[in-house]
């Protein structure tokens, strides 16, 4: 939760001054009063003046990715920190609590990454698309897609890998429809042929015999133009729907283990900072208690207990922000790579696309072709056909077969 900005208590004078600009003042649990900057999210015990100078450590570092990317706190993220004679007068968990409220009140974590809370101060401007009015790959898929039906969540990656296994499936697919039509048109030239061989009306004589001879002959020519259909087709759509598939696969297999193996090298960073996240507050739990002894005892044995444990609360701190160090070098990683990734998936997704409109092109083209051959196969058919003449047929026929022009005549008595 949001802690509330506080007011100067009456009487206060020092805090009855505006405090600077990017300033904020706020509460912690224990109820002490610690300012954070909403610009360079340093933080400090003391309240900033209206002169304030260059801030104690360095101002957060930022991915170093295009404007608009995730903003993650870093290892040089400022929080309070406790001198000796602080420890007595403030609550000695707030060091823990001040960098667990900026890292939670800025950020949301989710499956091991780090996102930003949407508006969180006024002047953060809202992310920025990477490719905007574009509809990319690389800006809409980077939280995990929740399953309506209860079944696990899937990651914005795998998303985008199902889509393009789909791609890769739908065109094994196509190139199987494609080898079946070349099965068909093997077959049909086969039937062609053997059709055009038939004896069958080898005997039908004159223009009509002469027309049935070019329409056998028409079957031997298209069988002809069928099983060229059917080796271009091999040759020029599906070999190529195959070569482009299996090179396709390999892409895709070369995304899918990079990006999976710098997912795991991110969540075994954020394990490291949950665990020193932990530790430092183990330890400041230590060092509270043995500090509220020593206001009981007052003893030498308990201020050397206090100083050692003040050592190990410190120790743990700079762990803590070591492993945050590692865990956004390894999320930046991360992101540049998914950036990149997406972006070689989009172009290979638009590769695909091209390549099958390619193909599916040439077997149009290669259709009209087979069409174009298959009446020029008939056209000397449908010539001998209109030259068909039955009376010019039946005088040639009767000029051969003939057998004599003398007719019968009535008998005399």
């Amino acid at each position: 939760m949001k802690p509330a900005a506080t007011s100067p208590a009456p009487g206060d004078e020092s805090k009855s001054v505006p405090l600077p600009q990017g300033w904020r003042c706020y509460k912690s649990p224990e109820g002490c009063r610690y300012y954070v900057n909403t610009g360079s999210k340093e933080t400090t015990w003391e309240r900033p003046s209206a002169t304030y100078g260059t801030p104690v450590r360095p101002p957060a570092q930022r991915n170093s990715l295009p404007e608009g990317n995730i903003n993650l706190l870093s290892s040089s993220s400022s929080f309070p920190s406790s001198s000796p004679s602080d420890v007595s007068q403030k609550p000695l968990s707030l060091v823990s609590h001040s960098l667990e409220f900026v890292s939670l009140y800025f950020c949301i974590q989710i499956n091991c990454v780090t996102f930003p809370l949407p508006s969180v101060t006024p002047d953060q401007p809202e992310q920025q698309l990477l490719k905007p009015n574009e509809w990319s790959y690389c800006d809409y898929f980077w939280t995990d897609k929740k399953d309506p039906q209860g079944t696990p969540s899937v990651g914005g990656f795998e998303v985008l890998l199902q889509k393009q296994l789909k791609g890769k499936q739908m065109q094994k697919e196509m190139a199987e429809f494609v080898r079946e039509r070349i099965k068909i048109e093997d077959e049909y030239s086969k039937n062609l042929s053997k059709l055009s061989q038939s004896p069958l009306a080898a005997q039908e004589e004159g223009t009509l015999g002469e027309a049935w001879a070019q329409l056998k002959r028409s079957c031997h020519d298209e069988a002809e133009v069928h099983l060229k259909f059917s080796n271009k087709l091999q040759c020029e759509v599906e070999k190529p729907l195959l070569t482009f598939r299996d090179n396709f696969k390999k892409e895709l297999k070369k995304y899918d283990h990079h990006i999976i193996d710098l997912r795991k090298q991110l969540a075994s960073r954020y394990a490291g900072v949950e665990k020193a996240r932990k530790a430092l507050a183990d330890r400041q739990k230590d060092l509270e208690v043995k500090t509220q002894q020593l206001d009981i005892k007052h003893m030498n044995k308990h201020e050397e207990d206090i100083k050692k444990a003040r050592r190990k609360s410190t120790q743990a701190g700079d762990e803590l922000m070591h492993n945050v160090d590692l865990y956004n070098r390894a999320q930046s990683k991360w992101f540049e790579e998914m950036v990149t990734t997406s972006l070689e998936l989009e172009r290979l997704e638009v590769e695909r696309v091209e390549m099958i409109r390619q193909d599916l092109r040439q077997y149009t083209t290669l259709r009209h072709e087979t069409d174009m051959f298959n009446q020029s196969t008939v056209e000397p058919v449908d010539q001998l056909l209109q030259s068909v003449d039955p009376a010019k047929d039946r005088e040639l026929w009767v000029q051969e077969h003939k057998t004599g022009e003398l007719r019968p005549v009535d008998m005399d008595i």
